[in-house]
């Protein structure tokens, strides 16, 4: 009983290494610390507690995989990118394909493995453009075409055959077009055991999966200024018990901006999410999450969902903290923050724009020194009777409110507040007037996240 603590003693002692990965100039014979490795996934075997895995910066044709790596307390396992990107793309190989005339070409089992879960994330890079028909993971999923419909700079995927067509204008050859395939599931992955690791100055792309993706028994892992850009399901996804802190976090043109399950626990800081397509904020589980200083775009066909997982122990509630939360919905589109039954949403200090505000049966919701707009569609709050509902301070400039079958006017609201049923104290309904000081998200706040974001569109227009 007592090798254990001797055992702890002996690998806190072990001295912490720099091991340098570098894609040109490495080799994997090297030891990382007297010369560069080649490759991340050598350099992540050689990593034990306390060392720091140093990236060049540039482009890798690698995913950064964890499985099981395991740190100390106040010794983590390190893999700092300096800026470095993953890439989960390869080029189409043209002499693969079969030309069938008329501009289309057939590739069969394109990838070793093709299933519905990986289908429904898929999507071509195109002149480096998404292209994904118009489907996505966790929103519309478009019915993919018939190969004799297809138009030129359009694909489909024909499962008996296990074979991707793709279909360009008849003057264009496969060749000359400028193609990418997504064939790595993850940016980064972490499963089975692990504890006490960190992650920075990192950027996962188009990937078919997740750009972060976590999953098992993960103790304290940490992820600073990271970045997910067009990826082909979640920005970060945290599953079963993982534990993950994540400060600095632009997630850009992914199907989610960020969707975590399970009992998994997640905080998040300094957050940009924008241009997604299926969902934009997804907590999905039985355990607790926060989001402090976010900035969300809100595009995917579903805003912000705070939800327990169906079938899951009723007092086992999903639990969601909003602090300094914008999220603004674009013009013309409609969306929701929704709580479903057994979640909390506790909001301070937050603005939702362009949104309505759903509290379904069963759902508890806070909501203090928050603002609720839109211009010019205005939100509508919805209360059902079984919800609880506490608001305290807030500024409401809504198209209606309705709590259960009470139907509410802005010029009923101050009768409304003095119901005793009602649980509404020093909030307004103001179409009119000004938001007061330390009301609402402070804009300022945002300029270096949304400064980070600003350059990482750049990038990629």
């Amino acid at each position: 009983m007592k090798f254990v603590p001797f055992l702890f003693c002996v690998l806190a002692s072990l001295p912490a290494w720099a091991i340098q990965v570098d894609p040109v100039k490495g080799d994997d014979r090297h030891d990382g610390v007297q010369a560069p490795v080649r490759t991340i996934a050598r350099a992540v075997k050689l990593a034990g507690p306390g060392d720091t895995v140093h990236l060049a910066p540039g482009t890798y044709a690698e995913s950064v995989v964890l499985n099981g790596k395991q740190g100390l307390p106040g010794k983590p396992i390190t893999v700092d990118g300096h800026g470095a990107v993953i890439d989960g793309s390869d080029a189409l190989q043209a002499e693969e394909w079969e030309s069938l005339g008329q501009g289309l070409y057939r590739k069969v089992k394109l990838l070793p493995r093709m299933d519905a879960a990986i289908l429904m994330r898929w999507y071509f890079l195109w002149d480096g453009r998404v292209n994904r028909m118009g489907r996505s993971s966790k929103g519309i999923r478009t019915p993919l075409k018939k190969v004799e419909e297809l138009q030129p700079d359009e694909w489909t995927y024909v499962e008996a055959e296990d074979a991707f067509y793709v279909k360009l204008p008849v003057d264009r050859p496969l060749a000359a077009a400028n193609i990418r395939i997504p064939v790595r599931a993850n940016g980064v992955a972490l499963a089975g055991k692990g504890a006490h690791v960190v992650i920075r100055n990192l950027t996962a792309t188009h990937v078919y999966n997740d750009g972060f993706n976590v999953h098992g028994d993960q103790i304290d892992t940490v992820y600073e200024n990271i970045a997910s850009i067009e990826c082909g399901d979640d920005g970060f996804s945290a599953h079963e018990t993982a534990e993950c802190r994540i400060d600095g976090f632009v997630s850009i043109g992914n199907s989610t901006g960020l969707c975590d399950v399970g009992a998994s626990v997640t905080h998040y800081k300094n957050v940009y999410i924008g241009g997604c397509h299926g969902h934009d904020v997804f907590f999905l589980g039985d355990a607790a999450h926060s989001l402090e200083n976010a900035w969300v775009e809100s595009q995917a066909t579903l805003a912000v969902t705070i939800s327990q997982h169906i079938g899951s122990d009723p007092a086992r509630l999903c639990r969601a903290s909003f602090k300094n939360v914008f999220v603004r919905r674009q013009p013309g589109l409609k969306g929701d923050v929704k709580v479903t039954r057994n979640a909390v949403l506790e909001a301070e200090n937050c603005t939702f724009e362009g949104l309505n505000f759903l509290a379904a049966a069963g759902a508890d919701v806070s909501l203090t020194r928050s603002v609720l707009t839109g211009s010019p569609d205005k939100p509508q709050l919805e209360i059902f009777n079984e919800a609880t509902w506490k608001g305290v301070s807030n500024h409401y400039d809504l198209q209606g409110l309705r709590k259960g079958p009470l139907q509410v006017t802005e010029a009923g609201f101050a009768a409304y507040q003095k119901k005793p049923e009602v649980n509404e104290s020093d909030s307004v309904w103001a179409s009119a007037t000004e938001v007061k000081p330390g009301i609402g998200a402070d804009i300022p706040s945002f300029a270096e996240i949304q400064s980070k974001a600003a350059a990482f569109q750049k990038a990629s227009d």
